[in-house]
């Protein structure tokens, strides 16, 4: 059993909960992602690790209510204990394994969006402990779905918030405001992109335009998370691999972004009956 020691509400249906782990925080990297059982009847849900603590034995997590097991998770309550988390799981962040002087000669950009923004922290802050310039957009539609801005804020050089609506900072999306960094003769070295799907392939897109290498992040297609089901089966480079056990992240330029999109929608069906019960 693994108790939950801390919940917040982030948003009205995002949860942050901090675990009680300390076999997997003594293990868990930057990128990699755990599986939640909830109950005997539960499904295996996989959520990127948004943050670790190995003195302490925990594991961050941040859930957005979606379907019936996500539900689930997010109405547990601290002290109440998941059945199974197993991991770290997936392989880390490829900036994990580089050296120390190839390290200090980048310049990352994270896109973060939704959810995503959890694992961007992670991986911003395990750059800037080791004092690597980081600069992080986070785009939402609106001011009031904004996550993890003041911790964001404490990890990277510039943090840069944009909105659909215009609400609060940079009015336009995501990629508009790498854009209009690089025209202001800002320069990096890579971007990375978490979030929602179509956010990464039109981050892709802007990269490209932009000559700029982009590494994305899978994690929202996987089911099972040990490449049984299949259910994350995408192609890159125009090769079939699995985003729990290949990835989860993964050149952008590689990855078929409209087969993946076509498979993410694949149990829309079957949650949305739920949700209507």
């Amino acid at each position: 059993m693994y108790k939950i020691l801390k919940k917040r509400m982030l948003t009205s249906n995002i949860c942050e909960m901090v675990l009680e782990a300390p076999r997997i925080a003594k293990a868990a990297l930057p990128g990699q992602f755990l599986i939640v059982r909830a109950d005997e009847k539960g499904e295996r849900i996989p959520l990127t690790i948004s943050d670790y603590d190995a003195a302490a034995g925990t594991v961050t997590i941040v859930t957005q209510k979606i379907g019936a097991s996500t539900t689930v998770i997010v109405d547990a309550n601290e002290g109440d204990s998941f059945l199974d988390v197993v991991g770290p799981l997936g392989n880390a962040s490829d900036l994990v394994e580089m050296s120390p002087e190839e390290l200090a000669a980048q310049k990352v950009i994270f896109i973060a969006g939704g959810v995503g923004t959890a694992p961007v922290y992670l991986q911003a802050k395990w750059l800037h402990e080791r004092g690597v310039a980081v600069d992080v957009i986070i785009g939402a539609r609106n001011k009031d779905l904004f996550i993890y801005t003041e911790e964001m804020r404490s990890v990277c050089d510039n943090l840069f918030l944009c909105t659909d609506d215009g609400s609060y900072g940079f009015h336009g999306v995501g990629t508009a405001q790498l854009e209009a960094l690089v025209a202001e003769g800002r320069q990096y070295t890579r971007v990375v992109a978490i979030g929602p799907m179509i956010m990464m392939k039109f981050a892709t897109l802007t990269a490209k335009k932009l000559g700029l290498p982009i590494v994305v992040s899978l994690n929202t297609l996987m089911v099972d998370g040990t490449g049984m089901c299949g259910a994350c089966r995408v192609s890159v480079g125009g090769q079939t691999k699995f985003a729990c056990v290949d990835g989860p992240e993964f050149d952008g330029y590689l990855v078929d972004f409209d087969e993946a999109m076509r498979r993410q929608g694949q149990y829309k069906e079957e949650e949305s009956k739920w949700l209507q019960k």
